[in-house]
């Protein structure tokens, strides 16, 4: 069960997280309210400001939609407001990228790494193919070059200081490097946005896991000029609802809420791995929203979480791996704890 960002490339289609139907179905006698830990989600989400009536009922506004561009600038540090397209989420980004680019191209994923892109450029007429680690910039090198910078769902980051000379290779060769930032909100250190504009980069943003507000379906492209305009005319007119472009100001202007965000959601994790460690389990990874384990030989989690009312992330293609997102509160810790000490 995965959302846009959870299920590794190679694996089979699956459920996208976040499914309690199919789990209350699967475990009918678990304990009610379910808790799904199973989407890389902040679960203290950003509250909701006002809205205007207005913005329910009229066409989005080009006011609205530079008001947001601004407020992207300041918050991802982009200094060429001609360089940001919002989206009706990432996933549709996703969707429609590798479009813009001729059928044929060499697409090298650093994974292993959630499984929506590679089935995106494949649509495309592209070849993909996975690679282990970033390529070195004096050699073979790819048309695209895609990373995911945190890693779901392991949490592996990539030093910009490498990515750079990397970029500016690829650059030179007419080729593209497409960094998924979709956790960067919580490593701000890592990100490549101020470079937003330069040939050959492109970067993604979402806006609802660390915000806690993936119902709003708000993403971001940070890209050159002329492949912003591309998409956006695959996009078409007023792409991002009005209610989104007022939420999504406000949340991205709130630096004091995301300042203690990542303080909040940094001991919440540090929490939750001790208990993992209390409890034998094995960390393979973690950003704070969420962390990578291996079971205990001879323990099924996933059967145990689910009869406790707790939807993990599971990996079916490879067997004895769960993710874990944040309890959001005591009785969820609580539960998970009473699950891992069994």
């Amino acid at each position: 069960m995965m959302e846009q960002g959870d299920s590794m490339d190679g694996a089979c289609a699956q459920p996208h997280g976040g499914d309690l139907g199919v789990m209350s179905a699967l475990f009918p006698d678990a304990p009610r309210p379910w808790i799904d830990l199973s989407t890389g989600i902040n679960p203290w989400p950003y509250k909701l400001p006002s809205l205007e009536p207005a913005l329910w009922t009229r066409l989005p506004s080009a006011v609205g939609e530079a008001a947001l561009t601004r407020a992207c600038m300041a918050a991802y540090g982009v200094t060429d407001p001609d360089a940001i397209l919002a989206a009706p989420g990432s996933q549709v980004l996703i969707s429609g990228l590798p479009f813009l680019r001729p059928a044929g191209a060499d697409v090298a994923i650093v994974g292993p790494t959630y499984g929506e892109h590679g089935p995106a450029w494949r649509r495309a007429g592209h070849r993909v193919r996975m690679i282990a680690d970033l390529p070195h910039p004096v050699g073979p090198l790819p048309d695209v070059l895609l990373l995911v910078n945190p890693n779901n769902p392991d949490g592996r980051t990539h030093d910009p200081a490498r990515l750079r000379p990397l970029l500016s290779e690829i650059a030179r060769r007419g080729g593209w490097m497409l960094v998924d930032e979709a956790f960067c909100d919580l490593r701000p250190d890592l990100s490549l946005a101020p470079l937003a504009g330069q040939p050959g980069l492109l970067i993604l943003r979402s806006f609802g896991k660390f915000f806690g507000l993936a119902g709003l379906r708000l993403g971001f492209l940070l890209a050159p000029p002329t492949l912003v305009c591309a998409m956006a005319a695959r996009l078409g007119p007023w792409a991002v609802a009005g209610p989104a472009l007022a939420v999504g100001v406000a949340a991205l202007s709130d630096a004091g809420w995301q300042a203690d965000t990542r303080r909040r959601l940094a001991d919440a994790m540090d929490r939750s791995l001790s208990l993992y460690r209390k409890t034998g389990m094995d960390i393979l990874g973690h950003t704070d929203l969420y962390a990578l384990l291996r079971e205990p030989e001879g323990r099924d989690l996933f059967l145990g979480m689910g009869r406790a009312g707790l939807l993990i992330r599971a990996f079916p293609d490879r067997p004895g791996l769960f993710r874990l997102g944040l309890p959001p509160d005591s009785v969820a810790f609580d539960r998970v704890a009473s699950v891992l000490t069994i």
